[in-house]
């Protein structure tokens, strides 16, 4: 699919996507016959973990972390070149475990500031008449 589509399947901007790609976060999968990017399903998909994790706070290098670990991970086959070692890939799995539980310690912070605005502007609604 052309950036358009997926720009507004990912609700990202074009900007935006060209900054990931220029970044190394994401590589289209293939080019057009006028050289222009296509993408896949799973580019969209990955730039739907780098969508997701902005809003928790994650930087570009701590998106690109992850992104490495899961790449890795998906790409472990036995008797293969892509196999990893037992220790590399706990190391790993560790490094996404480790991921997780920071964005569910992010989530649970901005629930509590919800629910501080959400305190906040009932207490403004309850002033006026």
């Amino acid at each position: 699919m052309k950036i358009g589509e997926v720009a507004a399947r990912t609700e990202l901007s074009l900007r935006t996507i060209r900054q990931y790609e220029d970044s190394g976060l994401v590589v289209p999968s293939a080019s057009s016959e006028g050289g222009f990017p296509l993408y896949t399903d799973a580019d969209v998909a990955r730039l739907m973990v780098i969508r997701r994790m902005k809003p928790l706070g994650f930087t570009l290098d701590e998106t690109r972390e992850l992104l490495d670990a899961v790449d890795r991970l998906a790409a472990d086959t036995p008797d293969t070149p892509y196999e990893l070692e037992p220790t590399v890939r706990a190391a790993l799995v560790a490094r996404v475990r480790g991921y997780e539980h920071a964005a569910t310690e992010r989530v649970a912070e901005l629930r509590a500031q919800l629910a501080r605005a959400e305190e906040f502007a009932g207490s403004l609604r309850a002033r006026v008449p």
